[in-house]
């Protein structure tokens, strides 16, 4: 199954390593420093025309290389999506 990250851009669920709050992570110097080293590698892709709230780092099967996603959409409201759980009254299956 996909999860919808913005502006046209899916990513596989399986491949999915972590979705995170741009607001709350960004505090670490830790997280400053890994999106920087993976935005100098050239492997960060926004996906986000609006104030950007998450990011989700994602790697394909058997791969080494990952890639990070800028999203305008709340870490919460895509992992409700990934988690299929009832949004607006349908439900989002996994």
């Amino acid at each position: 199954m996909y999860l919808h990250l913005g502006q046209e851009t899916v990513v596989k669920k399986r491949d999915i390593i972590g979705i995170f709050d741009l607001d709350t992570t960004t505090v670490s110097k830790i997280s400053r420093n890994y999106i920087n080293g993976v935005e100098k590698k050239g492997q960060v892709v926004n996906v986000s025309f609006e104030l950007p709230k998450s990011f989700i780092v994602c790697s394909e099967k058997n791969s080494k290389n990952k890639t990070v996603y800028i999203s305008q959409i709340s870490s919460q409201t895509l992992l409700k999506r990934h988690e299929g759980i009832i949004e607006g009254g349908i439900e989002i299956k996994k």
